[in-house]
């Protein structure tokens, strides 16, 4: 007779996101065959998107936490869970799903993901963090999973319509692409990559990446790992309608498609940088701007930034993932 003691997931959930009667029968249904206790219950909503009742179930001293919605819930799951030793299970229920994505979960099979849940393992991963400073010149810190960025990148999160994508999915960001395109400004910062010289530079991206792939088979950052200690510098400064040609061509073809296969990546050889991309890894980044510049975390906009400093956590947080086959 076992007399290991008795384990509790906590479930947060977005009630936008999910359908809440499926997924409880899917959670209690797989917590039982796996001789766990009846699982916490957490919704997260318009004032609370997911630190606080994370907070509040890892009080109550649960095994494992379990995040139902989008990115954006991910995210700040994450973020409370960081400095914890419990793993968190994803159940992807967004447009993005990104973290899911390039953990290369599965996407759209809910009782899976909850049976990976209960039946899987634990992969650590790096955590992303970021201290953000204010035109005011106070300061907040936050925890990134995926990516942060600044520049077209964060006009695209703040130019996309939220009903569209709520009726049209990811396809809802490409109104917003060409929407941001139109906008003339660039970004003028000083940088410094770990303890490095402070350097200038104009651009119209800034990306900082733990991981690199994005649906519709786009591949930002190709050499991107979740667990390598260090987070991928992307910038960008397209000359003219070609540069931007050019960009697309290296990020969708050669990075979406040439380089996911060994012989591809032997193909196009080692990543490059040239005058429209550029490339750069880092354990930690530091910045300032000649404005304040609007700012995205994992697909959600966290407002204006004068300056920031980021960093990356290695092997910080424990994602459950599906046993491997081999």
């Amino acid at each position: 007779m076992s007399d290991a003691t008795p384990r509790t997931a906590a479930v947060i959930y977005n009630p936008v996101k999910v359908d809440l009667d499926a997924l409880r029968d899917a959670v209690n249904a797989e917590a039982a065959a796996a001789g766990w206790t009846e699982s916490v219950w957490f919704e997260t909503s318009v004032d609370d998107v997911g630190q606080g009742v994370t907070t509040e179930a890892l009080a109550r001293g649960v095994d494992m936490v379990i995040v139902a919605g989008g990115d954006g819930t991910v995210r700040a799951v994450v973020e409370a869970v960081r400095g914890h030793d419990v793993p968190v299970a994803l159940l992807p229920s967004g447009t993005g799903n990104l973290l899911a994505r390039n953990l290369k979960l599965t996407l759209d099979d809910m009782p899976e993901s909850v049976r990976t849940a209960f039946t899987g393992v634990d992969r650590a991963i790096d955590l992303g963090m970021i201290r953000i400073e204010r035109d005011d010149k106070s300061r907040d810190e936050h925890a990134f999973v995926v990516m942060a960025g600044l520049g077209l990148d964060a006009k695209m999160i703040t130019n996309t319509d939220e009903d569209l994508k709520k009726k049209a999915g990811w396809a809802a960001y490409v109104q917003a692409i060409v929407k941001s395109l139109r906008d003339p400004d660039e970004l003028h910062l000083r940088f410094r990559i770990n303890d490095g010289a402070d350097k200038r530079a104009t651009v119209h991206t800034l990306i900082l990446g733990n991981c690199g792939s994005l649906p519709a088979n786009i591949l930002l950052m190709p050499e991107a790992v979740l667990d390598d200690g260090l987070f991928d510098v992307m910038m960008t400064r397209p000359g003219g309608a070609l540069g931007w040609i050019r960009v697309w061509v290296k990020v969708a073809w050669t990075n979406g498609i040439v380089r996911r296969t060994k012989a591809g990546k032997a193909l196009a050889g080692e990543q490059k940088n040239d005058g429209d991309l550029r490339y750069e890894t880092a354990s930690q980044f530091t910045a300032r701007f000649s404005r304040p510049e609007e700012i995205e975390l994992d697909g959600d906009g966290f407002g204006k930034a004068v300056a920031f400093k980021a960093w990356i956590e290695p092997s910080k947080v424990r994602i459950r993932i599906p046993i491997p086959t081999s």
